[in-house]
């Protein structure tokens, strides 16, 4: 049996009016402040976190540090807001 020609598809490009303008801001990557800034909130998070729940109870912290025990839950805000601007950070870091 003979085998049937295969047909070319053209591959469609948009016209030019219709195509992505790409600028040379768009490409330009980001300052080095931002990954900087992004690790280091996500180490004070992280350290933030972890002296929170290990000294809660059973480390007498002294009277410069009693505000961490009166802010109670506002401990995790902190730590994990930290932790979500880093998130944003990350997101404009190319």
């Amino acid at each position: 049996m003979p085998k049937s020609s295969v047909r070319k598809k053209k591959v469609y490009t948009a016209p030019p009016e219709m195509r992505p303008q790409t600028t040379a801001a768009a490409n330009k990557p980001s300052p080095p402040w931002v990954a900087g800034t992004a690790l280091g909130l996500v180490v004070f998070a992280i350290v933030y976190l972890v002296v929170y729940y290990l000294t809660q109870g059973f480390v007498e912290l002294g009277d410069n540090f009693t505000f961490l025990v009166n802010l109670e839950y506002w401990n995790l805000l902190i730590g994990f807001g930290a932790m979500v601007a880093a998130l944003v950070l990350f997101t404009r870091w190319r």
